[in-house]
C-alpha cells in the first residue's frame, strides 16, 4: 500500500448499530476507500505477517470472519466459523502468526483458534468459564502466558502457550471486587488495567502485585473507561461518559493530562502517524487528534462512520 490506512469494525444494523461492516480510509487525508460487508465487526485484528485480517461478528451466536488484503487494502472476504461463544467482543493473535484467541464476552467462553500457512484457521480449543464472566480482552504476554481480562469475575485469566494452550496451573489473578477489568497491557514489568466498572486505573508488577490505584477521570460523570493501552511512557485511557482521554506517565499512573475525546461514549483508539483516532460509538464518527509531545488535542476532524468500535491502522 502506498499509504497507511486503517479499518474501523463497528456494529451494522443486525447487531444494534448503524455501520455498514468493515470501512477502509486513507489516513491523513481521511479519504474513505472501501467497504467490506460484515457482520457486527466490533474488533478487528491483523495477521503479523500475512496479508490477512481478522473480524469478529459480535452477535449471540458469535463468528470470526478471515479476510484477504489486496495491495490497495481491500478486504476480501476467505472464511468464517464460530467464535466458540456468544457475544465476542475481542480478537488478538500471537506474535508467531499461528494462533487466533476470542474473547466472548456473553458466556465469558474463550476460543483459541490454530491458524495455518495461509492465515486460515484450523483446530479450535473453547474454554468455558463458570457464572458470572464476562471475557473481554486477550493478550499474548512476553513470558508464553496468555492473558484474558474477565470483567464479570474481576480476575485475569491465564493460560500457558507451548504447542498448545492449557490453563496455567497457578490459575487466575484475583483483582480488586467490583473493578470489572476491561482492557489491559504491559510495558516493561508493570501491567496496566483498566476497571469498568469502578472507575479506575490500576498497576500491577510483573508478580501482579497492585502497586497504584487512581481514578480513570477526573469529571464528576460516572465513567466507564473503556480501551487502554501504554505508547512510550505514557498511558492512555478512553474514558465513556466523560467522553475523554486521560493520559498519565508510568509506571506510577501521575495524571498528566485530560483532553475531550471529540465525540460521544469512545469505545477504542489507535496511535498512528502521529495522531490518535478515536472511535466514538455514539457519535457515528472517528475523531482524529492530533498529538503534541505525547498528548492528544482537539483537532476537530471527524471520519463519519455508523457507530464504530474499532480503528486498526496498518501500513
Amino acid at each position: 500500500m502506498m499509504a497507511e490506512v486503517a479499518y474501523i469494525g463497528g456494529y451494522t444494523p443486525d447487531t444494534g448499530g448503524s455501520g455498514t461492516g468493515i470501512t477502509l480510509v486513507e489516513l491523513g487525508s481521511l479519504e474513505r476507500l472501501g467497504e467490506t460487508a460484515a457482520s457486527g465487526p466490533s474488533f478487528l485484528a491483523a495477521h503479523p505477517h500475512l496479508p490477512v485480517v481478522y473480524a469478529v461478528g459480535e452477535s449471540e451466536q458469535g463468528t470470526v470472519g478471515v479476510f484477504s488484503r489486496a495491495a490497495d487494502g481491500a478486504l476480501t472476504p476467505l472464511a468464517q466459523r464460530p467464535s466458540g461463544g456468544s457475544l465476542p467482543c475481542h480478537v488478538a493473535v500471537d506474535p508467531t502468526g499461528t494462533l487466533l484467541a476470542v474473547a466472548n464476552y456473553g458466556d465469558g467462553t474463550v476460543s483459541v483458534h490454530g491458524i495455518d500457512g495461509s492465515g486460515l484457521l484450523t483446530d479450535v480449543r473453547t474454554f468455558p468459564h463458570g457464572e458470572p464472566t464476562h471475557a473481554h480482552q486477550t493478550v499474548f504476554g512476553p513470558d508464553g502466558v496468555m492473558y484474558v481480562s474477565d470483567l464479570g469475575a474481576d480476575e485475569v485469566r491465564r493460560y500457558l502457550v507451548t504447542d498448545r494452550v492449557v490453563p496455567h496451573p497457578e490459575g487466575p489473578v484475583r483483582l480488586a471486587a467490583g473493578m470489572g477489568p476491561r482492557h489491559l497491557a504491559r510495558n516493561g514489568d508493570h501491567w496496566y488495567v483498566a476497571g469498568e466498572l469502578d472507575g479506575t486505573v490500576r498497576v500491577y508488577d510483573a508478580g501482579w502485585r497492585e502497586i497504584r490505584s487512581v481514578a480513570a477521570s477526573d469529571a464528576e460523570e460516572k465513567n466507564h473507561p473503556s480501551h487502554l493501552e501504554v505508547s512510550g511512557r505514557f498511558v492512555y485511557v478512553a474514558n465513556r461518559g466523560p467522553n475523554t482521554i486521560s493520559v498519565f506517565s508510568g509506571p506510577d499512573l501521575e495524571r498528566v493530562s485530560e483532553v475531550p475525546c471529540g465525540g460521544d461514549w469512545p469505545r477504542h483508539f489507535a496511535l498512528a502517524d502521529g495522531r490518535m483516532y478515536v472511535a466514538n460509538q455514539r457519535s457515528d464518527g472517528v475523531a482524529v487528534l492530533t498529538m503534541k509531545d505525547g498528548i492528544p488535542r482537539v483537532g476537530g476532524e471527524v471520519f463519519a462512520v455508523g457507530t464504530p468500535s474499532c480503528v486498526l491502522p496498518l501500513s
